[in-house]
């Protein structure tokens, strides 16, 4: 019952790419390209700060969706996989996948941590979110996670499974590996960003509640107030999204678990669609 039951879990995985990854891809895309035509055309949001982070991750989102989610679908919904053509497609997508992710998360912790320094109370607070700051840690987190990306490339190549022949794209060390597992996608893409969205999305929400009772005009209260509703809704998404991801990547790495193939095949057909969750947080728009 269990072989059969495991057999289908390929047939499944087809469905879910073509008739729900297909979905999330387009909308996403389209979302994101409004989301970046939006706050470039708009003069008030080009000079704020929150806004300029907003952009930045849309720009990310969108590549991430094309360099992660397409590839993805291509694989398990049409069997179709490029990524293992040739070893510089194997690099270059694991490399873009994990800059476009990092810096898109990154960008929503500065955007709520932004908007939470841009409601406080305190002008010295205020005077930290200004567009010139954004610019300048924009630009550092984008070069650094570049810089980071030069792990994958050193580190990822096309790997030959023994045990049925065929050729992946996968990480060739086993120190990298349990960075990747438990640094990149369990921290960096999990619960450091979460922590970070919860704590700073609590402390702006407590200061746009307070507003009406400050000497604030009205058009820089409802601007506040129109900007962290929408990041707060983005850091909703970010907790509901991007959580049960690496909880599953992590189960998969604990050998006392995965020894039973049975388990380890319900684990790994678990993992699989909870990638699509992942990918629903770059999906989002804010339109």
């Amino acid at each position: 019952m269990s072989a059969t039951v495991s057999s289908t879990f390929p047939f499944y995985l087809k469905q879910v790419a073509i008739y729900i990854g297909s979905p999330i891809l387009i909308t996403g895309v389209f979302g994101g390209l409004l989301n970046i035509i939006v706050f470039l055309s708009l003069q008030t949001f080009r000079q704020n700060s929150c806004a300029f982070y907003l952009t930045i991750m849309s720009f990310a989102n969108v590549g991430m969706l094309l360099v992660g989610m397409l590839p993805r679908i291509m694989i398990s919904g049409f069997s179709i996989d490029w990524t293992v053509h040739s070893s510089f497609c194997c690099k270059a997508t694991q490399f873009c996948v994990q800059v476009c992710a990092l810096i898109s998360i990154t960008c929503l912790c500065l955007a709520t941590i932004d908007q939470y320094l841009a409601t406080c109370s305190h002008p010295r607070c205020q005077q930290w979110s200004n567009i010139k700051i954004a610019r300048r840690l924009s630009a550092i987190t984008v070069l650094f996670w570049l810089l980071h990306g030069i792990l994958c490339l050193v580190y990822f190549n096309l790997i030959p499974l023994v045990t049925t022949g065929t050729i992946i794209c996968g990480i060739t060390n086993a120190i990298y590996l349990r960075y990747f597992t438990y640094g990149y996608t369990a921290i960096f893409t999990g619960y450091l960003p979460v922590s970070i969205t919860i704590l700073f999305g609590l402390l702006a929400y407590h200061n746009v509640r307070r507003l009406a009772y400050r000497a604030v005009p009205l058009a820089r209260r409802e601007l506040d107030k129109q900007l962290t509703v929408m990041v707060l809704i983005l850091d909703i998404y970010n907790i509901i999204a991007l959580m049960p991801y690496p909880i599953i990547i992590v189960l998969t790495s604990v050998t006392t678990i995965t020894q039973n193939p049975s388990i380890a095949d319900h684990i790994n057909f678990i993992s699989s669609l909870t990638t699509y969750s992942y990918y629903l947080y770059y999906a989002v728009n804010m339109d």
